[in-house]
């Protein structure tokens, strides 16, 4: 009889790539994971990994392996969900990754509103570029990301997990206010010359960003590179630099710097995604809940938040 612990780490090792890597994610020594394959070699009674160089291969045989271990973690996680919709309490963990600006005016409302509904639920919350959220959801390591996606980008294509919309969110560009204005710049072309705030190389939002820039005749003098968005606020607002924000980051506050829409007026999307075994836990199906709720709240303003964005992000139907 095969042992689907072992078989867990063969498929990590095709998902990780590396044996370092499995015994990173899953809090085991390298020699340790490597014995335990080895024994899972004997089990099966076939070899499973081959070396190349200074790393390990998977087999032919361990591929077929690895799709049936991935077919029974999915029937594995189906009869948990049922399990616990069959329940009348939503308790147990759920394990969220989201990114910076979600997490900032999305996620504390979603988690009053789960605190109040759902009592014995346990959100665990963790901060994650999309692509590594939407990986880190597939490898089971997280149970729920919270993602963008920028126009005309498309993310790598996990076929176990589901997607939901949530809302489109406007992308301004941000110039400083009036009294820390060095330059004039309320168009796009205007800001040629001027210093920039961007994310890092090799993320969604910087790759749209510049081509943005290009197609209006020229490249951005990027100064300041950060994947925080609050500190390109404070870069934007003391008359540092330029750059391009999401409505998103005003929730619940007003602007503190000039926005001016883009051609085109640009939205990028919001999204969450589950694995479709576990998408109908109750509570991943609650924290989905409670986003959605969050969402309208940040998008519909009341008299109780006052402070709400002038022209705040628009909520999406699921899709």
């Amino acid at each position: 009889m095969l042992d689907v612990r072992r078989l867990r780490l063969l498929r990590e090792l095709k998902i990780r790539g590396t044996l370092a890597g499995v015994a990173a994610a899953l809090a085991y020594s390298p020699s340790a994971v490597s014995q335990q394959l080895a024994l899972l070699e004997k089990e099966a009674g076939v070899v499973l990994l081959k070396k190349v160089g200074r790393r390990v291969q998977l087999t032919p045989q361990a591929e077929i392996l690895v799709e049936h271990t991935t077919h029974l973690l999915e029937r594995l996680e189906l009869a948990e969900a049922d399990l616990r919709a069959s329940t009348t309490t939503v308790s147990g963990t759920v394990r969220v990754a989201v990114f910076q600006s979600a997490a900032l005016a999305v996620i504390p409302r979603a988690l009053t509103f789960l605190a109040e509904d759902f009592p014995a639920l346990r959100v665990e919350v963790t901060e994650r570029e999309p692509e590594r959220g939407l990986f880190d959801v597939a490898a089971r390591d997280f149970d729920l990301v919270l993602a963008e996606q920028y126009p005309g980008h498309t993310r790598a294509h996990w076929p176990d997990l589901d997607r939901i919309n949530l809302a489109t969110d406007a992308l301004r560009l941000a110039v400083p206010p009036a009294e820390n204005s060095r330059v004039g710049a309320d168009r796009l072309e205007d800001t040629a010359g001027l210093p920039w705030v961007m994310e890092p190389v090799g993320t969604a939002s910087r790759q749209w960003a510049t081509q943005l820039c290009r197609s209006a005749g020229f490249e951005p003098d990027v100064r300041f590179e950060t994947a925080d968005l609050i500190a390109h606020i404070r870069l934007i607002e003391s008359g540092n630099a330029v750059g391009i924000l999401p409505d998103l980051v005003w929730a619940g506050r007003m602007p503190a710097v000039q926005l001016h829409d883009l051609p085109g007026t640009p939205h990028r999307t919001l999204f969450s995604a589950a694995r479709r075994s576990s998408a109908g836990r109750p509570g991943v199906v609650a924290v989905r809940g409670a986003l959605d709720r969050a969402v309208s709240k940040v998008a519909t303003p009341t008299e109780s938040d006052p402070l709400e964005p002038p022209r705040p992000f628009e909520p999406l139907a699921p899709v």
